[in-house]
């Protein structure tokens, strides 16, 4: 039952770190303006994201416009569209591959070795997840920060981490936890093939003996000869 409940709990947080992660995709404060110097405009605030542009005003009022051209953009922003679609599809693979292994479900019939490869495969995937979620966001999160501090870059160009580097940070780390622990309540094999922990209900290894059978006493009961 623990074994169940742990599978639940890795398995929502899971889908609730690939949710983020598909937040993270669509948000464009990936990049926000840089408030240095001695011209300060408060009046606006630009964003920029891996999919668009967009300059947010005081008023309430936002313009977004998508780049014109894909192949003039930054590598790193390149490599954040590619790793971020890539992540997307892995969260939805393992999504599905982890329904599969998991105990509350009837895939796979009866055969709980079968059961437990699927889920320890799903624990993989979403590790894996996590991990093309964090490539980007720390790619582009470096760079934001060597920009800040170079001197040659024009004060106007400088900018700093957004409200989805954050967030991304964040859905990388409950995604590569929640696979950790999806993976660890699989059961683990002995030698023999039996399992030692996992998806048989009860563990015997630790049950006290039974007690001897105790022989019937000849007295208690009347013999009798047979001819």
């Amino acid at each position: 039952m623990v074994n169940t409940g742990m599978q639940l709990i890795s398995f929502t947080c899971a889908v609730t770190g690939w949710i983020m992660a598909i937040a993270v995709t669509a948000l464009p404060q990936w990049k926000v303006s840089a408030f240095i110097g001695n011209n300060i405009l408060t009046s606006e605030m630009k964003w920029e994201g891996i999919w668009m542009n967009c300059i947010y005003q005081t008023t309430g009022h936002m313009q977004c416009k998508t780049y014109d051209s894909m192949l003039a953009l930054p590598p790193d922003i390149q490599a954040a569209r590619a790793l971020m679609c890539l992540a997307i599809f892995m969260g939805w693979l393992s999504c599905t591959v982890s329904c599969c292994g998991m105990k509350c479900t009837t895939c796979a019939g009866d055969d709980r070795r079968a059961k437990a490869g699927i889920a320890l495969a799903g624990g993989i995937l979403f590790i894996l997840t996590g991990l093309c979620v964090l490539i980007p966001v720390s790619w582009t999160a470096n760079t934001v920060i060597q920009d800040f501090y170079n001197p040659n870059v024009p004060t106007m160009h400088k900018r700093e981490l957004g409200q989805a580097i954050y967030l991304g940070w964040a859905a990388a780390v409950i995604l590569m936890i929640s696979g950790a622990v999806l993976s660890s309540t699989c059961p683990l094999m002995e030698r023999g093939g039996r399992y030692r922990r996992g998806y048989i209900g009860r563990s015997f290894a630790n049950s006290p003996a039974p007690d001897p059978i105790k022989p019937i006493a000849s007295n208690s009961v009347p013999l009798q000869e047979y001819v």
